[in-house]
């Protein structure tokens, strides 16, 4: 899925990159400094994140002016030339609805688009929370751009430094040089320069749009009085707080998702005098990496904390992948909610064998246990405002997991019903007894492999 890049030229004369690839509703990705379209897909976990992204939606992303492989001289840095960048490539695509995410400088010229084109963005997602230059400026970011002409290098591993402190250090090493791809130092020093004098509150306190801004715990570069400064502003926006930047496009996901649902719940309202009451059909799968503890005893900590990241890595990759919402992840296993059975075990499948390939050549194998279940569960928020969910169905799911050996996906009947004709291959392996459960339960395994 190579993106084929194209140009437009924007009403001021300036020639933007930009791609789209996949199909579905239109996710577009705006993100400054680190953009250069061509460098940051030889970047893995980039290139596959948008991989991912492409199989649920079209992935848009642009290279802004002065960035990648647009422009690199632009006449300035203002705010609304940027919105600009942005309405070239939306009218060049032709699109009347699409979803943005924005990260770091790009989050300004997003709002801003937004609320001059309240009819074309159905959703606004954020990380983190800004509405001017203020929200984006603190003391080391003010000195970068006179370090940026003297010791470039030092300068792009700084920004890497203060937008993600989570970042470990090989992936923010790749993202510095990534920056230093997409943009001249003279340029970035122009940047800093002007983004101090951009000013977004009144679109902000005008925005209809719904959003989404994403919040990190940890970076004291954004500290929680500007979230709550943005959040203020905008109407219709809510607040999520986040350990690691990693975590912000699946809940940028699930909040498209339930946006979709509320739109379509509402859309049925309007045109129905009742609606009957119904629960609410979760698949829940959670994941376990077997011998976990023996694997910590022997490797020591250090060592298997980077094996339990590639089975976080490896999960959340075919999560986003598949329309997976992770619930909470408990150190070695996760647990998560589709809204499809289908979507369920196409995830489970996908989470095996790239465990497979990773174990073809990995010192050390890592050997996952999936299980599913379908229900009603109850639904709770916890206390960060995120879904958690309880039940019955619940526990049968993780009792389902701990009955699994390593690369094994098990499911009950109910699963095996609702992706009944849907090409899956499910083997009876007959009824077993569940702790906490008084009758034995009916399991089948599906088989993932070539040669099944």
């Amino acid at each position: 899925m190579e993106p084929q890049i194209q140009y437009v030229t924007t009403s001021d004369g300036v020639s933007i990159a930009y791609y789209a690839i996949g199909q579905g509703p239109v996710v577009l990705y705006l993100t400054m400094p680190q953009s250069h379209l061509e460098a940051e897909w030889q970047i893995e976990p980039l290139r596959m994140a948008f991989t991912a992204a492409a199989q649920f939606s079209t992935f848009v992303r642009l290279d802004p002016r002065g960035f990648g492989l647009s422009d690199r001289d632009p006449p300035d840095f203002a705010l609304d030339s940027f919105v600009l960048d942005i309405e070239a490539v939306v009218d060049r695509l032709g699109l009347d609805q699409l979803r943005i995410y924005s990260t770091a400088f790009a989050g300004v010229p997003a709002l801003v688009y937004a609320a001059r084109h309240p009819g074309k963005v159905t959703h606004l997602v954020q990380m983190p929370p800004t509405s001017s230059g203020e929200d984006l400026s603190n003391e080391r970011l003010e000195k970068l751009g006179e370090l940026a002409t003297i010791d470039w290098k030092l300068a792009t591993e700084t920004v890497m430094r203060t937008l993600s402190p989570d970042f470990e250090d090989q992936i923010a090493i790749e993202i510095a040089g990534l920056i230093r791809a997409a943009i001249e130092p003279t340029s970035f020093q122009r940047l800093l320069e002007d983004v101090r004098r951009w000013d977004a509150d009144a679109e902000a306190a005008s925005l209809s749009t719904p959003t989404l801004l994403i919040n990190s715990r940890s970076n004291p570069n954004f500290p929680m009085s500007r979230a709550r400064r943005v959040a203020g502003l905008i109407k219709d926006s809510r607040v999520a707080f986040v350990d690691s930047g990693f975590e912000g496009p699946l809940l940028a996901q699930r909040f498209f998702s339930e946006r979709d649902i509320s739109d379509s719940i509402e859309a049925a309202s309007a045109n129905t005098a009742t609606q009957p009451e119904a629960g609410s059909t979760h698949t829940i799968l959670f994941t376990d990496v077997e011998g976990s503890t023996a694997l910590t005893n022997r490797l020591g900590d250090a060592k298997a904390r980077d094996l339990l990241r590639e089975h976080e890595r490896i999960t959340r990759d075919a999560l986003a992948a598949h329309g997976g919402s992770e619930v909470k992840t408990m150190g070695d296993g996760f647990m998560t909610s589709f809204g499809s059975a289908t979507k369920a075990i196409e995830c489970a499948v996908a989470m095996q064998r790239a465990f497979a390939a990773h174990n073809e050549s990995a010192d050390e194998p890592i050997k996952v246990r999936i299980g599913l279940n379908a229900g009603e569960p109850i639904s709770e928020d916890d206390p960060d405002g995120r879904e958690d969910l309880f039940g019955t169905a619940v526990n049968m799911a993780a009792r389902i997991c701990a009955h699994a050996g390593g690369g094994q996906i098990l499911a009950p009947i109910v699963v095996r019903e609702l992706v009944a004709g849907k090409g899956f291959l499910l083997s009876d392996i007959g009824e077993t007894e569940l702790r906490g459960f008084e009758d034995p339960v009916r399991l089948y395994e599906v088989r993932w492999r070539e040669d099944d």
